[in-house]
């Protein structure tokens, strides 16, 4: 799959009990980015956070919080990602989105690091 070197990186803020239709966000919106066929998605739990409300959502042992924050990392070309932008939207009801450059350095399948793979023409 080709990358750009010029890219941008769509990063999603929720909270791990936000669902879409009785599913997960954060699965929701990972599934639909393969359906779109975006590059790749990642999904980042974070130990500790907190948002607009400053409620403090932690995993600290003396004050669980069951709602602990996720973060969803995308990388893809501008024009995939503002593609799959509004859809994304219509999932959400919270949270918090951000868009910057990113400019890949590699990327490469499990395929093209096999031994005698061969490499990209330039």
């Amino acid at each position: 799959m080709y990358l750009p070197q010029d890219a941008m990186l769509l990063r999603i803020f929720i909270g791990e009990h936000d669902r879409w239709h009785h599913q997960p966000l954060y699965e929701a919106i990972v599934l639909k980015a393969r359906e779109m066929r975006l590059t790749g998605a990642t999904v980042l739990r974070g130990p500790m956070g907190f948002g607009k409300s400053s409620r403090l959502h932690t995993a600290n042992k003396f004050r669980l919080s069951l709602d602990l924050p996720l973060v969803i990392e995308i990388v893809d070309s501008e024009e995939k990602i503002n593609t799959f932008l509004p859809v994304m939207d219509e999932m959400m009801q919270g949270g918090l989105v951000t868009l910057e450059k990113a400019r890949v350095i590699v990327y490469r399948t499990d395929e093209e690091n096999a031994i005698g793979a061969e490499k990209p023409k330039s």
